[in-house]
């Protein structure tokens, strides 16, 4: 493979819940299934190069689902951090939640700032969860604290200080499930991504899908709104 991998790769990690209809299982055996994935293509990225692995995985628009699905997702997360740690810590891998804390239980939010705090020093791939994440509501906060805050001179600079955390932006989005939205994902940091869409759903995305959507990315030519 080239050496232009992309520094950070974005994902929606969309299907779960047709995945587990096809075999004839509730939606939340798929959300189960998508956390393996999770591990596998963490493990991958770090494998080709990839310094930053941000992925969508409950979104502020996500209460709205069942009751019962919205327990699985949140007890999923929570057994995740609690199962992850001795994992990331072996890869040296830096654990981040981008997402409003409205709504997520305090026994939540304190395993995911001991998760946070116990890889801050790891300097391997960082993967970033967008948990509770909507790109409006990042806007929507970061101007928030911009007033707060009395900033004089509002600039794009000022905007990417305010987001939730400071991290380059996404080289390359993909897209599981072959649905042709964004989502209300990274709204400000993926101006200038590149967009990779699969049928795949998410629990079946693997290395060679990865591998497809990265060499896609390596035969586009980015010129920025320029021309070359």
């Amino acid at each position: 493979m080239r050496l232009d991998v992309p520094n950070h790769i974005a994902i929606i990690m969309d299907g779960n819940g047709r995945w587990a209809k096809k075999k004839g299982m509730p939606r939340t055996y798929g959300h189960k299934a998508g956390a393996d994935t999770l591990r596998k293509i963490l493990t991958s990225c770090g494998e080709l190069g990839v310094k930053y692995l941000t992925v969508y995985a409950f979104s502020t628009e996500n209460w709205k689902r069942a009751k019962e699905e919205v327990d699985t997702l949140m007890f999923l997360f929570k057994t995740y951090l609690k199962n992850e740690k001795k994992l990331l810590m072996k890869n040296n891998v830096r654990f981040l939640v981008s997402g409003r804390k409205d709504g997520v239980s305090e026994d939540l939010l304190n395993e995911i700032k001991k998760l946070e705090e116990a890889t801050k020093g790891n300097t391997g791939i960082t993967l970033n969860i967008a948990f509770n994440y909507g790109g409006r509501a990042e806007l929507v906060d970061a101007i928030k604290e911009i007033i707060k805050n009395n900033e004089k001179e509002i600039t794009e600079e000022t905007v990417e200080k305010y987001l939730y955390n400071q991290l380059p932006d996404p080289e390359l989005l993909i897209r599981t499930s072959g649905e042709l939205r964004i989502s209300n994902f990274l709204l400000w940091q993926i101006a200038y991504s590149e967009i990779y869409v699969t049928d795949t759903y998410w629990p079946d995305f693997n290395k060679d899908e990865l591998i497809r959507a990265i060499e896609s990315y390596q035969k586009r030519d980015r010129r920025f709104g320029g021309v070359k």
